[in-house]
């Protein structure tokens, strides 16, 4: 496996530049502003991005868009349909580039550099070049930017698009057109079929058309974004119901959060408490404003609605609040925090502020690209490198799966070993392809299935003297009575054991 339109009049009053026929000459000038911003996050992501090992959401990710087309697409009718899109994205690209880590993670760090674009047009758009400067800066330089720049899941991809939304409605909203509101429309649907809770946006975007349908009496306006919201929901509709059928398997592990959890989400958000603070106090500036109070309401909506909507809509009989699932609202945060700063005096005290924000995320983002950053189970190389040194053509390979499937040792493992190291999977009766899931069907009879195997390695739970701890019984009975210990080796958590038939 290689690895490698309308002519209606603004409805708020526009800058002075524009207001006075500068326009054009404004939209040179931020062009780059938008570009250096994309350019820096981009290069901010990539960084060592080669270097912290696969968690298993993105194993996930790698075992379904390394299957063939058809393949994947009978896998999401069983499972993981809410992650179809992205899927269908990294198949299409590692099918062109190969799925090393840089590989996988790239399309992602391309998203999060396309949502600092719209970062800095939409601080341009609501406020002024200035803030749309320090919002670019403190876009790219957070921690959670970098996080999901280097994930390889799709919660780059859903910044983008709601980032993206929130431009364009704002461009909408000033001309309303068919050509403005069916970008808003793709827009949206883009972020639905990304990842559902993402439509959370619709409530702060339908606040803000409402808003400015009432002020303007152009009740045509809150019409219009209706329709446009119609459109984008259609596609996503199906995948919505689909999901809904697949949702016991996706996130029953998540809880009715508390009140207390709304405090909490914060630090996780931002991928540092430090980075937290700073951001939301930053943010909580542009509120004591006397003047332009209408964009930074409208901005705090696109970062606060969602938010709460998912608490609310989470006291349900399912939950979805999830600091991961709320990523998106993550760029309105960016630009409220960098309007307040940009309108302190001096102006060397805005500066130092921004400055301040991005030095308190350093350690966090050196920790991000550690080795075992994900998460603490990722061991899938050091296991591999342990099965490589010893490994003999025929071996078979027993992981630890039943109701620890979800932490993915097998696919970890996989992942990690040559091309050159082909392992049995001796209790594996149906493979997870041929099953169209991420799992495999067990042996009913293990003994059975055990087959002429001389060779088998395990690989589970370190912390007891057993070598099959947490097998399921008929499988280690089988192996018990057919094998012999020969090695056993214990890595982060996992022991590897090679056990040989007896004869």
């Amino acid at each position: 496996m290689s690895r490698t339109s309308s002519t209606a009049p603004p409805l708020a009053p526009a800058p002075a530049s524009r207001a006075s026929g500068a326009a054009p000459r404004a939209g040179r000038r931020s062009a780059p502003d938008w570009l250096w911003a994309a350019l820096l996050t981009l290069a901010v992501g990539l960084v060592g991005s080669g270097t912290p090992q696969m968690w298993r959401d993105e194993i996930a990710s790698w075992t379904a868009a390394t299957r063939g087309t058809g393949d994947l697409i009978d896998m999401l009718g069983n499972v993981d349909a809410v992650s179809g899109a992205y899927y269908l994205v990294l198949h299409g690209w590692t099918s062109l580039f190969g799925d090393s880590l840089v590989s996988l993670r790239f399309p992602s760090a391309l998203a999060m550099a396309g949502a600092a674009a719209f970062v800095v047009l939409t601080a341009r758009r609501l406020f002024d070049r200035r803030t749309a400067v320090f919002a670019g800066l403190l876009f790219a330089l957070i921690p959670v930017v970098s996080r999901y720049a280097q994930e390889a899941r799709s919660y780059a991809f859903v910044v983008l698009a709601v980032a993206a939304a929130t431009w364009l409605l704002l461009r909408a909203l000033e001309r309303p057109g068919v050509r403005r509101w069916l970008p808003y429309s793709v827009a949206v649907c883009a972020a639905g079929l990304f990842h559902i809770v993402s439509l959370l946006i619709l409530l702060p975007h339908a606040v803000i058309v409402l808003l400015r349908a009432r002020r303007a009496r152009r009740w045509r306006l809150a019409a219009g974004y209706a329709l446009a919201v119609v459109v984008a929901l259609l596609p996503v509709v199906p995948l919505v119901l689909l999901g809904q059928r697949q949702v016991g398997r996706q996130i029953s592990w998540l809880t009715t959060p508390h009140l207390r959890t709304i405090a909490e989400v914060w630090d996780s958000l931002f991928g540092s408490p430090l980075v937290a603070a700073g951001v939301l106090a930053a943010a909580a500036l542009p509120l004591a404003w006397s003047r332009g109070r209408r964009p930074v309401m409208e901005i705090a909506l696109v970062g606060a609605l969602p938010i709460a909507g998912c608490w609310i809509v989470s006291q349900g009989s399912t939950a979805y609040f999830f600091d991961r699932y709320l990523a998106f609202t993550v760029p309105a945060w960016v630009v409220l925090a960098a309007a307040g700063l940009a309108a302190l005096k001096p102006r060397v005290a805005g500066v130092a502020g921004l400055v301040l924000i991005i030095g308190l995320g350093a350690t966090d983002q050196l920790q991000l690209r550690a080795k075992l950053s994900k998460e603490k189970g990722v061991v899938g190389a050091s296991v591999a490198e342990v099965i490589t040194k010893g490994y003999r053509p025929g071996d078979g390979f027993v992981p630890v799966r039943g109701h620890d499937s979800v932490y993915m040792v097998d696919y970890q493992v996989e992942y990690n070993l040559p091309d050159r190291v082909k392992l049995r999977d001796v209790f594996a009766a149906k493979s997870a392809v041929a099953n169209d899931d991420l799992f495999p069907v067990a042996c009913k009879q293990p003994a059975a299935c055990l087959g002429d195997t001389r060779r088998i390695w395990v690989v589970t739970w370190s912390g007891t003297q057993d070598p099959y701890h947490k097998l399921p019984a008929a499988e280690a009975a089988a192996l018990r009575a057919h094998y012999k210990v020969v090695q056993s080796t214990k890595v982060r958590g996992l022991q590897v054991t090679l056990v040989e038939r007896a004869r």
